[in-house]
């Protein structure tokens, strides 16, 4: 629009724009207004953040992989699914590549309210990998036993399904979380 436009715009406006004061003690009609008002508007606090939970992940997920080193390490001398065969060696990299991506999901999902599910899963986690260390020490004794070789595979099931359950009880749980704050927004 042109400048001419414009104030030809304001001038014939001009006769419905409100000029008019209040009249004298507008404010304080309004103020008194306020203050009998007899409803009261509820304060919701939010949730108060504490910090030591999600150190608390941080520190179990180092302890996590802290102790899968140190087992490494410490069964150097037990044997592995890799030692049987090349199909073994694939499975095993198959179970160890599924185990660190749905470790990765869980540890993006650190969130203070999921914080006590994403420590007991990650303590879960220590144990199935403590029972696969006696497993290789099993395996090493027992020269190749099917059975070993089985229980093996499935303890890397084990832990696989541990975690895709945690990550979807936590989606779960972010879908209700996202149901209440509408319906609470709607009331």
């Amino acid at each position: 629009m042109t400048k001419n436009t414009l104030n030809n715009l304001f001038e014939n406006l001009k006769e419905d724009f409100d000029i008019k004061e209040p009249k004298l003690g507008h404010q304080q009609r309004f103020l008194d207004k306020l203050n009998n008002k007899k409803e009261t508007i509820i304060d919701v606090p939010k949730p108060v953040r504490k910090l030591w939970r999600p150190l608390l992940g941080v520190a179990a997920s180092i302890v996590l992989l802290i102790s899968i080193f140190v087992g490494i390490q410490q069964n150097s001398n037990s044997k592995e699914l890799v030692s049987i065969s090349p199909e073994m060696a694939n499975t095993q990299d198959f179970f160890t590549n599924a185990i660190i991506s749905e470790l990765e999901k869980l540890n993006s999902e650190e969130t203070p309210e999921f914080q006590d599910l994403i420590v007991d899963a990650l303590f879960q986690i220590k144990i199935l990998e403590e029972n696969y260390s006696q497993l290789k020490i099993d395996l090493s004794e027992s020269g190749d036993d099917k059975r070993v070789i089985y229980a093996m595979i499935s303890n890397f099931q084990k832990r696989i399904d541990l975690l895709q359950n945690v990550v979807e009880q936590i989606d779960n749980l972010k879908q209700q979380n996202i149901k209440q704050n509408k319906n609470s927004t709607i009331i």
